[in-house]
């Protein structure tokens, strides 16, 4: 609180530019130690505008106009607000306060040391265990007799930025852990991953050898040897450098570099072309200012995207996943991956191949423990990228916003195969700024320890596994995902799609169009509450007359589909489309074909529907396409039927 001048302004005009608001709020404006508050002077409303100081980038000030001084605010989510102040005496007040605020020094100013949801400490500690890796690794078929935990990194002693529970070949001694951590960039020596336990293929990680120009380590390479041993079924691994080779080979005049494949015999080297956290950063700052131009040509935004460079980043971040997932499970080969220090691209291509190989990690509960695994207790710099602390600006870049847009590009392509939402993917974005709870804090697992954060902060995943419902994706088929097992994207050019979602972001307060998920979802609550109350009356005709419901087996001919059919696009299989009326996963009444001969087959389809005996049903000809029913239309009538419907009457993206 000693750093505000001004803890309350009146008058204040406000405009929130990111969420498409047209119209200046009247206000106060409250600041208090962790959030600037502006509340309407609408008596009828009184809306309130929260905006919390450590998701503030940058506090622009404006020359002084005649009707007053203007501030604007930068978010880390991408929220733009601007705010006129009367009186240029109470905005230098307010930006200079918010210049201090958005800016902690120290980790006891950040918000998440001061947050007390209404939870005991008994459910504070239990919170933290609910992420559980070992169990995790139990999953995949860890410990066994190729892999085993090693206790050379307990209290951190060979490596302090990874965790102090590592998997490694069983075969290695101590001594080889710790000598190919001398030879290793900050110490981080190849520790397992992800297992895959059909083709005994693992991934692991590490950082760059400290190699040179021809510099080798004994220890280092039968580390490598021992990795590809423990994968009975190859006789070499390959070697997965993240980086552009050109940036690798100049990192030899430091003495760092890449593995000699003359003294590593068994492996293959492959360079990847992910650019470094400098590249990344200034290339999403191109994004940022496209999202804040005013009315911009369709030339200008996609020049803009192009100049940006952004989606030839994710492209090949989700190669990196394509290349390794491919080697672990068509080839049956065991990967290294690393980049130079190995807490940036090496997360990002070691997470992105885990969910294109285990549908687990497409779950809600999945996705949580892939983050808190290859990112939180491997070690990524939180602090530092994320600018929690006033510190190096050029540490600063967007990694795991591209690890995120990467999921978010695969459920674009593959919509039934992931149990999470989009909103999902922004709240944990959005968590990872906030520093509301101690999840994202620190930068690696020894520093967390220290700052006794599980004492004293809470843990983020418990309050997103209670808010599910909401990140649910209507469309998720689980049996469908475990069935398709690998998820193989396209990755060519014309399916990356810019992330309105994120950069874009309307307020839900507003009243936006319903989006396809929203319509979906409430269309199946709808007809889960239609099919309980059809139960109700069921038993309610049973209690009347004593006797069971006799149903009546009416055959009702359909159109063909075919054309249903015909309308896949992107890498999904078209072998693994099932059609919406007969898919035998639906739940309700049974749906069953009958079978058709040669000579019918062309002509329809015969459905039979379990219905009551006072139902009638009219016979339509199946070639009649005004007579096809909403349930043989099957999920295109969605869009027509809610196209037709009120305020949502008309789509000003389809005019």
């Amino acid at each position: 609180m000693e750093h505000i001048r001004t803890p309350k302004v009146e008058n204040v005009r406000l405009l929130n530019r990111s969420s498409g608001q047209r119209k200046v709020s009247i206000g106060t404006l409250y600041l208090s130690a962790t959030h600037t508050i502006f509340v309407d002077n609408n008596p009828e409303t009184r809306k309130e505008t929260w905006v919390l100081h450590s998701m503030v980038s940058s506090v622009e000030k404006l020359p002084t106009t005649p009707q007053g001084s203007q501030l604007i605010l930068h978010c880390k989510d991408f929220r733009v607000f601007q705010i006129l102040i009367p009186l240029e005496r109470d905005c230098l007040d307010v930006h200079t306060s918010l210049v201090r605020l958005s800016r902690p020094e120290k980790y006891s100013e950040l918000y998440c040391l001061s947050f007390n949801p209404n939870v005991n400490k008994v459910e504070r500690e239990e919170s933290w265990n609910f992420i559980d890796l070992m169990g995790d690794y139990k999953r995949m078929g860890v410990p066994n007799n190729l892999w085993v935990i090693t206790a050379a990194n307990s209290e951190y002693r060979v490596c302090d930025t990874y965790p102090s529970e590592l998997f490694v070949p069983k075969s290695v001694t101590p001594a080889v852990i710790v000598g190919s951590s001398k030879f290793r960039s900050r110490g981080r020596f190849p520790a397992l991953s992800y297992f895959h336990q059909d083709t005994l293929a693992a991934v692991c990680r590490c950082s760059q050898p400290l190699s040179g120009f021809s510099g080798r380590c004994q220890e280092d390479e039968m580390m490598l040897q021992a990795i590809m041993k423990s994968n009975p079924g190859s006789d070499y691994i390959y070697v997965v450098d993240t980086r552009p080779k050109l940036n690798a080979m100049a990192n030899r005049a430091a003495g760092k570099g890449y593995e000699n494949e003359d003294h590593y015999t068994n492996i293959k080297l492959q360079f990847i072309g992910i650019e470094n956290i400098h590249v990344m950063r200034s290339s999403q700052q191109k994004i940022i200012d496209m999202g804040e131009m005013r009315s911009p040509s369709m030339t200008d935004f996609l020049w803009g995207l192009e100049n940006s460079g952004w989606l030839k980043h994710i492209k090949a971040i989700l190669d990196a996943g394509v290349f390794i997932s491919r080697a672990v499970c068509d080839e049956g080969v065991s990967v290294l991956v690393h980049c130079s220090d190995g807490w940036d691209r090496t997360a990002q291509a070691c997470s992105v191949a885990s969910i294109l190989l285990d549908p687990f990690y497409r779950t809600i509960k999945g996705l949580m423990v892939l983050i808190e695994r290859d990112w939180v207790s491997f070690g990524h710099k939180f602090s530092h990228r994320y600018a929690h602390l006033d510190g190096d600006s050029k540490e600063v870049s967007p990694v795991i916003d591209q690890f995120l847009e990467s999921v978010w590009q695969l459920s674009e392509q593959f919509p039934c195969a992931f149990e999470f939402n989009e909103r999902f993917l922004i709240a944990i974005h959005a968590h990872v700024y906030s520093c509301q709870y101690g999840t994202f804090l620190g930068n690696c697992q020894k520093e967390r320890r220290d700052m006794r954060l599980h004492e004293r902060t809470h843990s983020l995943w418990p309050q997103l596994w209670k808010d599910r419902t909401e990140y649910t994706n209507p469309l998720y088929r689980a049996e469908l995902s475990k069935s398709q097992g690998v998820l193989r994207p396209n990755t060519t050019p014309y399916c990356f799609k810019m992330w309105k979602g994120l950069y874009n972001h309307m307020e839900k307060s507003m009243p936006a169009r319903q989006s396809p998920n929203d319509f979906l979802s409430a269309v199946r609550e709808e007809t889960q509450q239609l099919e309980e109350e059809l139960t109700n009356h069921q038993e309610r005709i049973v209690a009347l007359t004593g006797k069971p419901i006799a149903w009546e087996n009416i055959k009702v001919p359909r159109r063909r589909t075919s054309h249903l059919q015909q309308r896949h696009c992107g890498p999904d299989p078209p072998s693994t489309y099932t059609d919406p009326v007969t898919s035998p996963e639906q739940e309700g009444p049974t749906l069953s074909s009958k079978p058709a001969n040669q000579k019918d087959q062309s002509k329809e389809t015969a459905l039979t529907l379990p219905l009551g005996p006072h139902i009638q049903l009219k016979t339509y000809d199946p070639d009649d396409r005004s007579a096809c029913s909403d349930l043989e239309s099957g999920v295109a009538d969605l869009s027509s039927r809610s196209s037709s419907s009120g305020e949502y009457g008309k789509d000003p993206d389809l005019e």
